[in-house]
């Protein structure tokens, strides 16, 4: 009778590891096909970005500080006032902001 006993709770046993073990092969195969695959496929964009955006601005294509200084230095006493008031040095850089990050989340092929 003790023998039965022992046999039906080692049974019961391997029932509840075969449970277990199903759900921890669920959440592993979960894991490795969507948590890992996302990870280096956006790891891959994102180093692809910065890298892209290092080679626009070693190029020269962007102004430097020293151009938009003396392109702004021909301005009139009045404009600068009025775009003092109106806050155009702010607008400005947050308008390029903008259109860069727009233009960079254009490039990346699974959100843009």
């Amino acid at each position: 009778m003790l023998h039965d006993y022992v046999a039906v709770h080692c049974v019961e046993g391997l029932i509840m590891f075969g449970i277990l073990l199903s759900a921890f092969n669920v959440v592993l195969g979960f894991v490795v096909r969507s948590v890992i695959a996302k990870f280096f496929v956006f790891f891959a964009l994102y180093l692809i970005t910065t890298e892209f955006l290092q080679v626009l601005v070693s190029s020269g294509i962007f102004p430097s500080a020293s151009q938009l200084n003396s392109a702004f230095a021909g301005l009139p006493s009045g404009v600068w006032y009025f775009m003092d008031i109106f806050a155009i040095s702010t607008g400005i850089s947050m308008m390029i902001s903008a259109q860069v990050t727009a233009f960079i989340i254009r490039r990346i092929p699974v959100i843009g």
